[in-house]
């Protein structure tokens, strides 16, 4: 076990590596003494279990002491959170930039759908760089993740409120798109460092979210391309049934 290099709200991730290989990874421990806290994690390994993608962080193996910890042995990824370079002043994050991002986030979030999986807590701070230089991503964070069954109801009331979707904040039924929309927010906020639907306080943003009006005036767009104009304004629809898929993404002429 090596420094941390991470803590949240679920856990705290440290460097680790593997004595035989000398493999390093990433050690998350998660809290998991409760009942819910114990299905949630392991809801979580099932999930990443089955996501095997370059886009998408690797989970390696996971342990469980019986007790109070999980501990989920993840690919150690050392560029980032990609929302640190939207913040950073000195770094310039061109638009062709941004469609080189967005195109991987559509990747992922593709091969996410094909498994029959929603994400769900989409945002800048779940996508991670490799490198500190370069613009290769992966998508990570599968805490609140479902599998999804179209046939089947799915509501939920998590996530986090500039991010999430209509349906979401309505607890109306949830899908593909709903993923999507986040999607188009990072688009947003990528291309001009603004949020489209931030607002004082988190009842306020959820409330913007819901109304689902925005614009493009402001100067931060306006050398923006038409394109990506259309490719956000394709995402963010208050219809979920009328938002672009992951695939009808990839199509579009701005990726």
């Amino acid at each position: 076990m090596e420094e941390e290099i991470g803590r949240g709200k679920f856990g705290t991730v440290f460097k680790c590596r593997e004595k035989k290989t000398g493999l390093r990874l990433a050690a998350k421990f998660v809290q998991a003494a409760k009942k819910a806290d114990r299905i949630n994690v392991e809801r979580e390994v099932e999930i990443m279990k089955s996501l095997r993608n370059p886009r998408l962080i690797q989970l390696y193996d996971a342990f469980d002491d019986g007790k109070k910890e999980i501990c989920l042995l993840l690919e150690l990824i050392e560029g980032g959170e990609l929302f640190e370079r939207v913040i950073d002043d000195d770094f310039v994050l061109t638009e062709r930039a941004c469609a080189i991002f967005m195109r991987q986030i559509c990747e992922g979030i593709q091969f996410i759908h094909l498994q029959h999986v929603l994400h769900l807590d989409m945002k800048p701070e779940n996508i991670l760089c490799l490198t500190r230089a370069g613009n290769r991503i992966k998508l990570i964070d599968f805490g609140l993740a479902r599998r999804y069954d179209p046939s089947k109801k799915l509501q939920v009331l998590f996530g986090t409120p500039e991010f999430v979707a209509p349906e979401v904040v309505n607890f109306d039924l949830i899908g593909y798109g709903t993923d999507m929309w986040s999607v188009g927010i990072i688009g947003y906020v990528l291309l001009s460092g603004l949020s489209p639907f931030m607002g004082e306080t988190d009842v306020e943003t959820m409330a913007n979210v819901t109304i689902a009006k925005y614009d493009f005036d402001d100067e931060a767009f306006n050398d923006v391309s038409a394109e990506a104009k259309d490719f956000i304004s394709k995402l963010l629809v208050k219809q979920i049934s009328k938002r672009m898929t992951s695939t009808e993404s990839l199509r579009h002429p701005w990726l």
